[in-house]
C-alpha cells in the first residue's frame, strides 16, 4: 500500500476504514481478449444513412446500400462510392426517393452480392419505415454494371413476401437451374422469417423453412452488446433480433450456409435440393446439417480458399471459420459496431458497420448512433513480417 494510503487507513475506525473503497488496480489480472486485434484499413466514412449491404468489383468499383426500413431517408438507397461522394446508382431516377410505383424503382436495398458474371445483385426489402410493404416494393434486382442497367426483377408479393417480412440477405448459384437460382433470407420484422427461393429464368418463387428450427429466433436468446445485456423479446426487441439473416454460397456453389440473426449456431443445406422447387419442406428439414456454433453472425462471406466470415455484434469483431471448423479472429476493434454486410474479394474482405444496435428501436426511442459510420478492409492473408537475420534465422 503507499504510503498515503496507509497513514489514512491508519487514523480512521474500523468500521471506516472497511468502508473505503480504494480504486480497483488490474496489476495483470486485465482481460486481454478485449483489447483491439489485427488491422484494418477504413476505406470510407459515412454520415447520414447508415450502411448496410456492400459489393466490391474485380476493378475497384465499390457499391453500397443504405436501406429505408429503419430510417426513411432522402438519399440513395443504392450507391456507387466514386470521387469521394456517394453517387446514387444505377441512376438518380432508381435511387433516390420518388413518385415511380415500388416496382419500378429501389426501395429499400439492402443485402448485396456479386454472381458468377460480375453481375451484381441486390434484395429491395421494399420497406420504408413507418409504412407498410406495398406489392411491388420488394424485389430481386440484378445490374449490370458494364451498362449499368437492371437486367433482371423478380417481385416478392404474396404469399412469399408476409406483412411482416424483412427481405435481408440473398446469394446466387448459376450453376443451378437453366439460369441460376437466387436464395433470399427473410429474417422477418415480426416473427415469420423464411427462405425465399427464386428460379431466374421463370420468375418462379416459393417459401420454404418457414418453421424449422434452423430459421427461427432462439426463444430467451441474450447477448451482451456495448456491455450492456440485452434480450431478444419478440414485438418488443432490445438487440438486432430475427430469423434466417446471414447466408453464403461455397465458391463451388454446392453447398448454401445460413443462420438465424437471433442464435449463435450455423446450418448449411446441399444447394442441389434447395434448387428442386418441388423439394418438400420435410426433406428439405431432413437435409438440414447443423455446422454448430459460430457466435452471434449478422452477415457471413466466403472467401476464394472457402473460408467463412462470420462477423460478431457481440464482440465487436470479424472471425473466420475454416473449413476443418476451427476459428481464428481476424480483427476485433471498439469501432466494429453491428459489423453488417460483408464480401470477399481475391485478397480483401470488406464490411460495413452500421451501428444498428443503437437504433430507437432498440433503444426505448433515443436514436444512439453517432456517425460516422464505417467501411472497412483488411487483407485475406497476413502481410509476411519482415526479418533482418539472414535465412530468417
Amino acid at each position: 500500500m503507499k504510503r498515503r494510503f496507509f497513514l489514512q487507513a491508519a487514523t480512521m475506525t474500523p468500521a471506516a476504514a472497511a468502508a473505503t473503497v480504494l480504486p480497483a488496480r488490474a496489476a495483470g489480472n486485465e482481460d486481454r481478449g478485449t483489447e483491439p486485434y489485427g488491422a484494418f484499413d477504413v476505406v470510407a466514412r459515412f454520415d447520414g444513412p447508415g450502411p448496410s449491404g456492400i459489393v466490391v468489383l474485380p476493378n475497384g468499383r465499390i457499391f453500397v446500400g443504405f436501406p429505408r426500413h429503419a430510417v426513411n431517408h432522402p438519399g440513395a438507397t443504392l450507391g456507387e462510392l466514386k470521387d469521394g461522394k456517394v453517387v446514387p446508382y444505377p441512376s438518380a431516377a432508381l435511387s433516390l426517393p420518388s413518385g415511380a410505383v415500388p416496382a419500378d424503382r429501389l426501395m429499400s436495398i439492402h443485402g448485396m452480392t456479386l454472381d458468377q458474371k460480375g453481375r451484381i445483385w441486390a434484395i429491395d426489402d421494399g420497406k420504408l419505415a413507418g409504412h407498410a410493404i406495398p406489392d411491388g416494393a420488394a424485389k430481386i434486382v440484378c445490374i449490370d454494371p458494364e451498362t449499368n442497367r437492371i437486367v433482371h426483377r423478380i417481385l416478392l408479393d404474396a404469399p412469399v413476401r408476409l406483412p411482416d417480412s424483412h427481405m435481408n440477405d440473398l446469394r446466387v448459384s448459376l450453376a443451378h437451374g437453366r439460369a441460376g437460382m437466387v436464395f433470399v433470407t427473410d429474417s422477418s420484422f415480426g416473427t415469420s422469417p423464411g427462405l425465399v427461393i427464386a428460379d431466374i429464368a421463370s420468375g418462379k418463387v416459393r417459401r420454404v423453412l418457414t418453421t424449422h428450427p434452423s430459421a427461427q429466433p432462439v426463444s430467451g436468446f441474450m447477448a451482451i452488446v456495448e456491455g450492456e445485456p440485452r434480450q431478444y423479446i419478440p414485438h418488443h426487441p432490445q438487440l438486432v433480433s430475427g430469423g434466417i439473416d446471414g447466408i453464403a454460397l461455397t465458391p463451388d456453389q454446392t453447398r448454401l450456409f445460413y443462420a438465424p440473426l437471433t442464435s449463435r449456431r450455423l446450418y448449411s443445406l446441399p444447394v442441389d435440393l434447395l434448387s428442386d422447387m418441388n423439394a418438400t419442406d420435410e426433406a428439405l428439414g431432413a437435409a438440414v446439417r447443423d455446422e454448430g456454433e459460430k457466435g452471434t453472425a449478422d452477415g457471413l462471406c466466403f472467401d476464394r480458399h472457402g473460408r467463412l466470415y462470420t462477423t460478431n455484434y457481440e464482440h465487436d469483431c470479424i472471425l473466420r471459420r475454416d473449413p476443418d471448423g476451427s476459428f481464428k479472429m481476424m480483427i476485433r476493434d471498439p469501432r466494429a459496431l453491428s459489423p453488417d454486410g460483408i464480401f470477399a474479394t481475391d485478397d480483401h474482405i470488406y464490411c460495413t458497420f452500421g451501428q444498428w444496435n443503437r437504433l430507437p428501436s432498440f433503444n426505448e426511442k433515443h436514436d444512439m448512433r453517432v456517425p460516422p459510420y464505417l467501411l472497412v478492409r483488411f487483407p485475406i492473408e497476413a502481410p509476411a513480417l519482415f526479418n533482418a537475420v539472414p535465412g530468417n534465422g
